[in-house]
């Protein structure tokens, strides 16, 4: 295992830690999906200078923004005072994210489902328009891609060549009320997004090397948007949460966020 992993797996256990600590204190909901996502977005964050200016991150899944503040706090772009104000009374990290975050933290507020890749598109289209070498990620979920902006923004994005657009698909197989695919059936996602003239690939979402390794071989291909099928586990980490959807909406008492930690830890 590279040095580079293992850091950035240390750097998961403390996100999912911070995580579950706030959903305890907070009564807060979507823990699952933040349990699922924190890897990816771990990576984008720590792979590359994600400053919202050059590099940007677009969380389209704007309820796991719990996940993207124990990032940002884990890599102290916020204060550890800042993150424990989560979820409380004039917060500025509400349960989803906002842009009246100042320096750049945050660059769109994603409450609605269905926006993100039609937003990093747009920025991934200015970059190409004024010559900036910036890259634009964006992670959404797989019950998101049950709305039709999605699919028209998947269309725009092939036709305009965003070779430097990237999209992670957070596919945990759960939504809000059930499994994905028996809601709407996504299947068959990689040849569906390959039709739309998109570079693809499917990756382990927690394998974090075989992640970084599938970025670096999108890279290479030129003249085409990138997007990356994360198979990932809702709840992942914990036992006891890991693919049980009640985790969309509960949070844990204080003995199963102890109990979680020393699963995470171990």
């Amino acid at each position: 295992m590279l040095p580079i992993t293992k850091k950035l797996i240390n750097f998961s256990k403390k996100c999912r830690i911070d995580i579950i600590h706030q959903s305890m204190l907070k009564k807060s909901g979507h823990l699952g999906g933040c349990l699922s996502a924190i890897d990816l977005i771990n990576v984008v964050y720590n792979k590359f200078n994600i400053d919202n200016k050059k590099n940007t991150f677009t969380l389209s899944k704007g309820h796991c923004a719990l996940a993207l503040y124990a990032v940002l706090k884990n890599k102290k772009i916020i204060s550890n005072k800042e993150f424990q104000t989560y979820a409380t009374d004039k917060t500025l990290f509400g349960e989803h994210p906002s842009p009246s975050l100042k320096e750049n933290k945050i660059n769109f507020a994603s409450g609605s489902l269905g926006h993100g890749i039609g937003y990093a598109s747009g920025v991934a289209y200015s970059n190409k328009l004024k010559k900036v070498s910036g890259k634009s990620f964006v992670l959404i979920g797989d019950g998101e891609l049950n709305e039709g902006s999605c699919w028209e923004s998947i269309m725009l994005a092939a036709k305009l060549k965003l070779d430097n657009l990237y999209v992670f698909i957070d596919y945990n197989k759960w939504q809000a009320t059930g499994r994905s695919n028996q809601i709407l059936e996504l299947e068959p996602l990689k040849e569906k997004l390959k039709s739309f003239g998109w570079a693809s690939a499917e990756v382990n979402g927690h394998d974090i090397e075989k992640v970084i390794k599938t970025i670096k071989v999108l890279e290479k291909k030129s003249g085409k948007p990138k997007i990356i099928i994360a198979h990932t586990i809702k709840g992942k980490g914990v036992s006891f949460m890991e693919d049980d959807n009640n985790w969309h909406y509960r949070s844990p008492t204080n003995l199963e966020f102890e109990q979680a930690k020393i699963e995470i830890l171990s």
